[in-house]
């Protein structure tokens, strides 16, 4: 059975996105000619604006005489020759540095002058300019007050430039000594992180955390944190197994003392999880940055509230092996988030009422097993969410009261095998899902009251035992273009 709508009956607001989508495309395939564009509509518009002032300038400064021109010449020339002159006798060291800034600076104040000035001209309407006949002793000392102002001015931008120079000078002094000082103390850190006991490693977690916080840059902060992730991925055992009742005093001794060992050093992983966690839930300086959990073993840990805000996130090729890893109430938004090849064996694995918003979130060739993994009011929005060829086996996988708004969810080829799949009051709403080649064998499959208005789900090609109550909800109506198998 099949409900599917012709494309021109799709929803105002997804064709509305469509468009929206398009233009986006359009505008970013064409980003450089309009910014030429732009660049040139603007400075032609400007020119405009000040034309009015351009030639009253031009006929001010008499650029039409010739007697002008020669002057403007001389002027040139002797600025010019005074500059090679002074090139080439100077050495290169960092008094040419620092006069280099002080014209830098007396050039930027002449334009700002010019401007200002310009800028006036245009306001009061470009009045003309009448030079008086003859020079009296007045006006000569005007102009005499005026050079002298203008000499002072030069004089005062010079000094300001040297002040920031020896200010510069000193902060940079200042900066090399925080970053001798964080150095040293996060070689000592790191090097107590080796330690073989456990005790002086919990020490040296929490010294690394609290050199994030103080860290004098970003680059610093991702460091640290490459640090600790990269001791979580470090190869880690189990718990060992319980021994036999009749197993012999020293063994018995021998395994007590390997279970403490165990305890001990899993205390050190549980405690760098939860600093994580910690530093996640509040808005510090670890949010957007990278976290590189690839191939690690963990048997529990809390994150739950965390904030992964932007950088990448991998669990890729992680297992988990026992305990409860908490997700719940966790955000994921704006960058990757990477549960590819994951193995859950075991244990629980809690996503209550986490946020998957934007970016992509893979858990590509996962699998499930003898796990509980609950979803359950869990919010998918935008960006991409797969769980392409994942096999649940005798497990419980909830998905109950979960949104699916916008984006594309593909369930390609997962596998439902024994256990319990859980959709009942799960919506898709204006999302792209694909249950194409899914598999539900044996299992409980339950998709009471689904909600799947304004979104496409496929079914093609899925085999198994279909769900009776999914053909309820798309005969209920409640449907926006939803594609069930033939075999079903």
């Amino acid at each position: 059975m099949s409900s599917t709508p012709p494309l021109g009956d799709l929803p105002w607001r997804e064709r509305l996105r469509e468009r929206k989508d398009r233009s986006l495309s359009w505008a970013r395939n064409r980003r450089r000619p309009l910014n030429r564009g732009g660049v040139l509509i603007g400075g032609l518009c400007l020119t405009i604006a000040v034309w009015p002032l351009v030639i009253a300038v031009w006929d001010l400064l008499g650029l039409s005489s010739w007697r002008t021109w020669r002057s403007a010449l001389f002027a040139i020339g002797g600025l010019l020759l005074a500059a090679g002159v002074v090139g080439s006798n100077w050495r290169r060291s960092s008094p040419i540095r620092l006069m280099r800034l002080i014209l830098v600076a007396w050039l930027v104040a002449a334009i700002a002058v010019v401007a200002l000035t310009g800028l006036a001209w245009l306001v009061l309407d470009t009045p003309g300019w009448e030079p008086p006949e003859n020079l009296a002793a007045r006006h000569l000392e005007a102009i005499t007050t005026r050079a002298f102002a203008i000499v002072a001015g030069l004089g005062g931008v010079a000094l300001l430039v040297i002040a920031y120079r020896r200010q510069r000078t000193t902060e940079t002094g200042e900066q090399r000594e925080i970053v001798k000082l964080f150095n040293e103390r996060f070689t000592t850190a790191y090097t107590e992180l080796g330690s073989d006991h456990a005790a002086v490693r919990l020490g040296a977690i929490h010294a690394l955390a609290h050199l994030a916080d103080d860290a004098p840059s970003e680059d610093e902060v991702q460091m640290v944190i490459d640090v600790l992730c990269a001791y979580l991925r470090m190869p880690y055992s189990p718990m060992p197994e319980a021994l036999p009742r009749n197993a012999s005093r020293s063994r018995r001794e021998e395994h007590r003392e390997r279970e403490l060992e165990f305890a001990s050093f899993r205390e050190v992983r549980h405690t760098i999880i939860r600093i994580i966690g910690d530093h996640l839930r509040e808005p510090t300086r670890w949010r957007g940055k990278d976290f590189d959990f690839t191939g690690v073993v963990f048997d529990g840990g809390d994150l739950h509230g965390a904030h992964f805000t932007g950088g990448r996130v991998s669990f890729s090729e992680t297992r988990f092996i026992g305990g409860t890893m908490d997700f719940s109430g966790a955000r994921f938004s704006g960058g990757d988030v990477n549960f590819a090849r994951a193995r859950f064996a075991g244990g629980d694995l809690e996503f209550f009422d986490t946020h998957f918003s934007g970016g992509d979130v893979n858990f590509v060739w996962s699998q499930f097993v003898d796990s509980a993994v609950s979803f359950i009011q869990a919010r998918f929005t935008g960006g991409r969410v797969s769980f392409l060829a994942n096999r649940f086996t005798n497990g419980k996988t909830i998905f109950a009261e979960a949104l699916f708004g916008g984006g594309e969810v593909v369930f390609s080829s997962t596998r439902f095998t024994g256990g319990r799949a859980d959709f009942d009051d799960t919506e898709f709403s204006g999302s792209e899902v694909s249950f194409l080649r899914a598999e539900f064998i044996d299992c409980e499959a339950s998709f009471s009251r689904v909600d799947f208005s304004d979104g496409r789900v496929f079914f093609d090609k899925a085999s198994g035992t279909c769900p009776a109550n999914l053909l309820e909800a798309v005969e209920r109506g409640k449907t926006g273009v939803v594609t069930l198998s033939e075999e079903w």
